[in-house]
């Protein structure tokens, strides 16, 4: 089993959120099956389910993948909590968040659609039953899932327009006759709205960060009026906003596509020299207090230029998971995991705060950059040469760091996260406390639990029997290189392999110096 670090063990896989957007209104009206599709679409119907949290509120159930089972599975929903008053029921498998397409998605990646969403979040299921029963029949599970939407159907836009000198920002607002807190939006022929996508006769539902619904006309006119060179607008044609409002949807910014904003996270993947990455990864205070990653002192020819890292740059992923609420230690723990190779998600501070005054997460709006012209452009020995090398090395140097891990129970559990990834064995995330002192270490995986084997057993199971410690747990864990070696060559991992947990700390421990990555 692989497990990764955003559920905690007490809580596991509660998804919960980090980001605060601002929407007050949610629909009280939970999940629904699309009936008026019923005579288009034959077979299994969807159900649309619009969860609402408030602040310091989770949405209330815990997603998996199981063995035997395809699909994302809803499990442990709350009684009466945001996802059951949703609709949303044990068993369900999720094929949509926020209408993007999530069932052929690894499990980490569907449950950072969900973190980064916001306090609202519209997902779209099917009964655990009839999805299997779709999937037996080979059913295309992604046309089932875009059919209930309608023909005609375009997502909402997001648009962000910059100020003109002369025409200013291009658009009118008026309310919408006999309909309440519904206001079109039209763009000026040629002018900066136009451009940014806005189109004629659009609906306005969001803008800079507010729901349209909530202002009155006055309002948005005096927003209009106060901004200073640049404003950004959720907008969606009519046709197209009456399909969410037959599906009892709400029209949020993670839906949207968003080609016109600006300061777009990248996602970059890197292959390790044999002098590392290539630049120094440092945690700083930025002027508003908020401590950073941050990518410095990036070296010519290096990886990491030649995959288009900039110097200055913040560091938001590694390998999909987040670095916002991690140490520096943790972060460079990371990197060191990942072998010889490595995505990240870099952006600019100031695109940082851009978003950050928005309320939303720039994780929203990553795109992909592979600089292949550039990569082929360039000398690429000091990249390509460096695998064969580093992988014969691996071959002859690799020993197993083998331990039994004894925890005693604390006031906030055994204190280390468990998470889950589809086929891969287990990992798990540590911040301190017993679970620090007992000798594990961020990214070893669990072999035994109080002597019982686990590799093969799902991530719930395994928690399950953590429990059944009580108050102490014991553990036999391995570094992930020395358990891909040792499975690889057929070496068996047993408690006659273990080594001191000192021995092991001494030896890993980052430097108290800024290492170089």
């Amino acid at each position: 089993m692989r497990v990764t670090h955003f559920p905690v063990l007490e809580n596991a896989m509660e998804l919960t959120d980090r980001f605060v957007f601002n929407l007050k209104e949610g629909i009280d009206n939970p999940a629904m099956d699309i009936a008026e599709d019923a005579e288009r679409v034959s077979g299994p119907l969807p159900r649309v389910c619009v969860l609402k949290r408030e602040e310091g509120e989770n949405f209330g159930f815990h997603l998996r993948v199981e063995r035997g089972r395809p699909g994302h599975v809803v499990r442990h929903v709350d009684t009466l909590g945001v996802a059951e008053r949703a609709g949303l029921r044990d068993g369900d498998r999720l094929l949509e968040v926020n209408e993007l397409f999530v069932d052929d998605l690894g499990h980490v990646e569907v449950a950072g659609k969900i973190q980064v969403s916001g306090p609202q979040l519209c997902l779209l299921v099917l009964d655990g039953e009839e999805y299997e029963q779709a999937v037996a029949q080979g059913r295309d599970l992604r046309e089932l899932a875009g059919a209930q939407r309608g023909e005609g159907w375009k997502p909402p836009r997001l648009c962000h327009i910059t100020r003109d000198p002369v025409t200013g920002l291009g658009f009118s607002i008026l309310p919408v006759e006999g309909e309440k807190g519904k206001f079109t939006i039209s763009p000026v022929t040629g002018g900066p709205a136009e451009k940014a996508g806005v189109r004629k006769a659009d609906r306005l539902i969001w803008i800079n960060g507010a729901m349209a619904c909530e202002l009155t006309h006055s309002a948005i006119s005096k927003m209009v009026k106060k901004c200073s060179d640049h404003m950004t607008v959720l907008v969606i044609d009519s046709e197209s906003e009456k399909s969410y409002v037959r599906r009892r949807m709400l029209i949020l910014p993670a839906m949207a596509d968003a080609q016109s904003m600006p300061h777009r996270p990248r996602r970059l993947h890197l292959e390790q020299g044999p002098d590392g990455y290539g630049f120094y990864l440092r945690q700083e205070k930025t002027s508003a207090g908020r401590l950073v990653h941050m990518l410095r002192d990036v070296e010519a020819g290096s990886p990491a230029e030649l995959a288009g890292v900039k110097d200055g740059e913040l560091l938001l992923e590694v390998n999909g998971e987040s670095t916002e609420h991690l140490s520096h230690e943790d972060v460079v723990s990371l990197f060191r995991q990942s072998g010889q190779q490595v995505t990240i998600t870099t952006m600019t501070l100031h695109g940082q705060d851009f978003y950050t005054k928005l309320g939303l997460s720039p994780l929203l709006f990553t795109e992909e950059d592979a600089p292949a012209k550039e990569q082929k452009e360039k000398p690429a020995a000091v990249v390509k040469l460096a695998a064969p090398l580093a992988e014969a090395q691996e071959e002859l140097r690799v020993e197993a760091n083998v331990r039994l891990c004894v925890l005693q129970r604390g006031t906030v559990g055994f204190g280390f996260h468990l998470g889950c990834i589809q086929q891969k064995p287990g990992t798990f995330h540590q911040p301190g406390g017993s679970a620090e002192s007992s000798g594990l270490l961020q990214g070893d995986v669990i072999v035994e639990v109080n002597g019982q084997n686990v590799e093969d057993e799902c991530l719930e199971d395994v928690i399950l029997l953590m429990k059944k410690g009580e108050t102490s747990l014991s553990l036999l864990v391995v570094d992930r290189p020395g358990y891909e070696w040792m499975k690889k060559n057929g070496k068996p991992i047993t408690a006659e392999k273990v080594v001191k947990a000192s021995e092991v700390k001494e030896d890993v421990s980052p430097s108290p110096t800024q290492p170089t990555l």
